[in-house]
Formats: structure tokens, sequence, C-alpha cells
């Protein structure tokens, strides 16, 4: 396959663009309208993508090659993690009556949207990824909640184009954990101290645009990243949930349950096992697995704890960008979006330590 010829010379370049899903779940292709925005982004290298939603990213470029590039399959992998959180389940995040941080009028229209969050989580997916840029090949977004009544939403990506790339700095944070087994923490707290920590960074390094690189560091275990919307009931009660049982939802909503009012909660989990195995089969059949993969997926559901099979990372990205304004750039966050620790077991002391690397775009 062809890929773009680095120019020499030649600056990082950048653009956003706006997205109007026209479903709640919708897998959208943008490659061909960043060529269309701007033809000149065929000439990089690369291209860093990022979304500035909680419930709409991107799959790194290695899995979605697995994944046959294909917007169909993407879906279809989606959608067996949306059978293990299915809407209207009892999540504690959609009870607008404990949502106190709201207003009545904000209640109103808050959208009921944990099994989104939680989709987003399990499958892991990034808000900001780096592809070999490979403009004959899709890129997707993925959204997740695109539809909040009748109202369709508007999303925006940023994507920047470059040649090069230059790590300009590597250090490690320490990050104080409580008591609790499973945990989660907002690295964007500002009693955390992290974000002006990396500001500096930024600002020593002169940093107009780049990423900044987050991961666990390698003897931390029992723990994930990941960048999502750091509201208390979605964190501390509906994921944590999902890490001590992760069948909890899917038994509450489940096709038997649906189709059998009389089953008693007793029998709940034996019939989301069983639908369990219909969603992997499906997805089996669509990737064209062996039974032997197959087998190894419902090992992973059905015999291990949640966060084995979860797709969160042990590492996420940030981009940083100082939208052509010259200046020190500084991270793409949207409104909600947080970087998150997860654990859900305790570390050895009293914290976890977090690598930091920034990288200068070329």
């Amino acid at each position: 396959m062809a890929h773009a010829k680095a120019i020499a010379g030649v600056e990082p370049r950048e653009l956003t663009l706006e997205l109007v899903p026209e479903e709640r779940v919708q897998v959208i292709e943008i490659s061909q309208q960043v060529a269309a925005q701007d033809e000149a982004f065929a000439e990089y290298t690369r291209a860093a993508y990022c979304s500035h939603h909680t419930t709409a990213g991107f799959l790194e470029q290695n899995f979605q090659s697995r994944l046959n590039h294909s917007a169909d399959t993407v879906e279809t992998f989606v959608t067996a993690f949306r059978k293990l959180f299915p809407p209207d389940a009892d999540y504690r995040h959609d009870k607008m009556e404990l949502r106190d941080e709201l207003s009545e009028e904000q209640k109103e229209v808050e959208p009921r949207n944990a099994d989104s969050h939680l989709t987003y989580i399990g499958a892991g997916l990034q808000s900001c990824v780096t592809y070999v840029n490979e403009p004959e090949r899709p890129v997707y977004f993925v959204e997740l909640d695109g539809i909040n009544g009748k109202l369709k939403r508007k999303r925006r990506a940023t994507v920047i184009g470059y040649n090069h790339e230059r790590v300009v700095d590597e250090s490690e944070f320490t990050i104080p954990m409580s008591d609790h087994p499973m945990d989660s923490v907002n690295l964007r707290d500002a009693r955390l101290g992290f974000f002006d920590y990396v500001t500096d960074l930024l600002a020593a390094n002169d940093i107009e645009r780049g990423r900044i690189d987050l991961s666990l560091a390698r003897d931390e275990h029992n723990a994930g990243l990941t960048v999502n919307e750091y509201e208390t009931l979605l964190m501390r009660h509906d994921l944590i949930e999902v890490l001590r049982d992760p069948m909890r939802y899917m038994a509450q909503k489940g096709y038997h349950m649906i189709r059998d009012p009389r089953a008693i909660p007793s029998k709940a989990k034996n019939y989301a096992k069983y639908d369990l195995v219909q969603v992997v089969n499906e997805l089996i059949d669509k990737l064209g697995l062996s039974e032997s993969v197959v087998e190894r997926v419902l090992d992973k559901f059905l015999a291990v704890p949640a966060a084995r099979f979860l797709r969160m990372k042990r590492s996420v990205s940030l981009l940083v960008s100082n939208e052509n304004s010259g200046e020190t750039g500084r991270i793409l966050q949207g409104q909600y979006q947080s970087p998150i620790l997860v654990q859900w077991k305790k570390p050895g002391g009293q914290s976890r330590r977090l690598r930091v690397r920034v990288t200068r775009f070329e």
C-alpha cells in the first residue's frame, strides 16, 4: 500500500472537522472529509486525530487494521460492548434526581448516556490516536451518543498532519491513591497539580504542536487509563459495579428477561451468560476467527474479572496544539474530557507512578 512521502521543511498542518451524526450510534468515515477540506494532508507521513467528546472516539490503527478497515466490522465490534452495557439499565449516572451538580433545567435536557460512556471505556476507544498516514485507508470516528431525543449533537474532531516527531522530555509524576481497592482518579483535578505540571513542561519545551503520552510505570499493575467524563456517579458507582460484576447490566436487560417477564432475578446471570455467547458468536462470525479464539474470548468474558476483558489501556495520549496562534500549545480537550486513572486492586503503597512523555511534531 502507498504511504505519503515526507517533504522536507513542511510544517505540521491542522484542521478541525465539524460532524453531525445521523444516528445515536454511528461509525463515521472522516478521511475523505479531511481530503476534501485540505488536499495537502495527503503529503504528510503521519496524522494525529483528536475527538473532543467523551462518548465518541477512535480505535488504534493496528486494531482497526485487524477489523479489516471495515465500518461494518467496527460497528459489530462496538455492538458487542453495547450489549454488555444496554441503554436504560440501572445506572446511577442516569438517575437525574441524584445529580446534585445539575440545575433543574439541566436535568431536563441532560442525556441519559451511561451506557455510551461505559461502552467507550470498555471497547478501548481513544480520544487521541496517531496513524501512519494512508490516504487510501478509511479513518473512523466512532460515535456512541450522537442523538439526544430528537436533537442531533454537533461533534468536533481535530487532525494534525506532520512528518516527524521528537521526544523532548520524559519524567514521572506520582498520583496519590485512596484506600479503596477499586477506585478512579481524575487527573484533571486542580488539587492534584498534574495539569499544572504538564502545562509547565509544554512551556519549558516550547511545544506548539505535539502529543503528551501518559503511561503507567512498568511495575504498576491492576490499573488502567482512559479519557472520559469524570462524573462521580459514573466513575465511583457505575464503573466500579462493572469492575466487580461485568455482566451486571446485561443481566438486568438481557434478551431473555425481555422475552420472559416471569424470569426471576436468580436466573438473570445465567440468561446473561447465554446471551453473551450469542454476542461473541456474532462477533466471531463477522471477523472470521477460529474456534480457539472463540474459546479464549469466552474464557475472558466469563471466567475472569472485568478488568481483564475491558480494553482499558495502560497508556493514553493527549493532543497539543496552539491552534495556529504561534504561541505555546495547550492540551486539546472538550469541556467534559479528563484523563482518568482506574484501579481494580490496591497498589503496594498509597500511590501510583505515571510516566509522562512530551513529543514535538515537526
